[in-house]
């Protein structure tokens, strides 16, 4: 419905989100991997882009060490490409009939894997279009968001992926009611995945949404996944992995840690052969 695609979010730091935080101090990230609570085993699968650029000092238009491109701005056409993304975000034959909250979601789990103390992953890049980073669980469906884009991809061949898989999350905000988010175009595309090795990137960098919870449990059994106060057992473990292992990793601090999760899964919904899961978040 249009009540749904429009969600009413007045939450001011969103766009922040998007813009990038200071860094703080990151935690060594573990390499195990949980399935709790998943309802259904899942391929190897939630919302955001953190801007790997935000807060630095860099010239899009001009020679950069952060690994974004030297190409001129004025040589990719942004205002046409922002007019062909909002051609395609009403689509009747998605969900609830808009692209928005699945762009949205690729932006961020591009973007989601950054490292401030070591500059790896982020949003440069474009790792998702090869296997090993498109098969991290917690990517799992977002094959659709990149097909989407494919298209306008062919258009417009100037812009590389990793800028447009932002500028799609940027315009389905706008298109959406949110504020019309500035844009600095300059990420470059790996040629490859050799990256993957190269920078040491592992999976476990984008948040898992049932991590050192208990497992799950069926219906009949489910007050026994509880403690005395109703929260699931583990939440405890959980809030640590979101905190210290994702988003101070990051640069986030709490209170934009919170506007990213909560602002940001009142978009879109869940789909069960993707995570087990089915429907919206947030009703």
């Amino acid at each position: 419905s249009n009540d749904q695609r429009t969600m009413k979010l007045n939450i001011l730091a969103l766009p922040a989100v998007f813009l990038g935080v200071e860094a703080f101090a990151p935690s060594p990230l573990p390499q195990q991997q949980s399935s709790a609570f998943r309802k259904q085993s899942s391929p190897p699968s939630k919302l955001f882009a953190l801007n790997t650029y935000a807060r630095t000092k860099w010239n899009p238009r001009g020679p950069s060490t952060s690994g974004f491109g030297s190409a001129t701005a004025t040589s990719v056409p942004y205002d046409a490409i922002r007019a062909e993304l909002k051609l395609l975000m009403d689509n009747p034959s998605w969900d609830d009939g808009s692209l928005a909250p699945i762009f949205i979601r690729l932006a961020w789990h591009s973007s989601g894997t950054y490292d401030a103390a070591t500059g790896t992953g982020g949003s440069n890049g474009a790792g998702m279009r090869f296997a090993t980073e498109a098969a991290d669980p917690e990517n799992a469906g977002l094959e659709v968001a990149r097909a989407f884009l494919e298209p306008v991809k062919r258009k417009f061949p100037s812009i590389s992926y990793s800028d447009l898989w932002i500028l799609a999350a940027y315009v389905g905000l706008e298109h959406t009611g949110g504020p019309m988010i500035p844009f600095q175009p300059g990420r470059m595309d790996h040629p490859d995945e050799t990256y993957w090795e190269s920078k040491n990137m592992s999976y476990g960098r984008l948040p898992a949404a049932e991590k050192y919870c208990c497992p799950h449990l069926d219906d009949s059994n489910v007050s026994s996944s509880l403690d005395e106060t109703g929260k699931v057992k583990g939440w405890e473990g959980l809030c640590t992995h979101v905190r210290n292992e994702v988003f101070y990793r990051m640069g986030f601090n709490d209170q934009e840690i919170v506007a990213l999760l909560c602002g940001g899964h009142v978009y879109g919904r869940c789909h069960p052969n993707f995570s087990g899961y089915a429907g919206p978040w947030v009703e």
